[in-house]
């Protein structure tokens, strides 16, 4: 999978390089994400950015850590023929001031909880939910840790882990 990576308002690191691993990582566990022909648009932006986004797109009036825009359904990603040209898997956007919050809360680093939530929101545009059931919720964490793990990451939801 390709990555379009825009940094607006984060400190200075490698997120390109840091979402190619977790894509990578994330292909390992959710064979359709492993689709050569896949790109992913990155955005590491700010709270008022991405409250914004939330605001005009989901109708919440606030910010959140990870937003993610599938532009495949499921049922197009899982039968996407792997010859032929690039595709827009979706966009994920970060907070900036969410995400450093939520990883100093946790006692992780922020690098670590981006590739976290960049995890989380390449689940959701492979058509991954939480919301429905536990049921739905405990497979994605599942997924999540699993993907992680392939990059040395502790279990985000296991205080024990962090």
């Amino acid at each position: 999978m390709d990555a379009i990576v825009e940094v607006e308002d984060w400190p200075d690191a490698d997120w390109e390089a840091l979402v190619v691993r977790v894509a990578q990582a994330a292909a390992q566990v959710e064979p359709a994400l492993a689709n050569p022909r896949l790109q992913v648009s990155v955005l590491f932006t700010s709270d008022a950015e991405v409250h914004t986004l939330n605001r005009e797109w989901r109708e919440r009036d606030r910010p959140t850590n990870v937003l993610s825009f599938p532009m495949l359904e499921r049922e197009d990603l899982v039968h996407l023929d792997p010859d032929g040209p690039p595709e827009l898997l979706g966009d994920i956007a970060l907070a900036h001031e969410t995400c450093a919050r939520e990883a100093e809360e946790k006692g992780v680093s922020l690098a670590d909880h981006a590739a976290h939530l960049v995890v989380h929101g390449l689940l959701h545009l492979a058509g991954h939910d939480h919301v429905d059931s536990d049921a739905q919720a405990e497979a994605m964490e599942a997924l999540e840790t699993k993907a992680l793990a392939f990059i040395g990451l502790g279990n985000p939801y296991d205080e024990a882990d962090q």
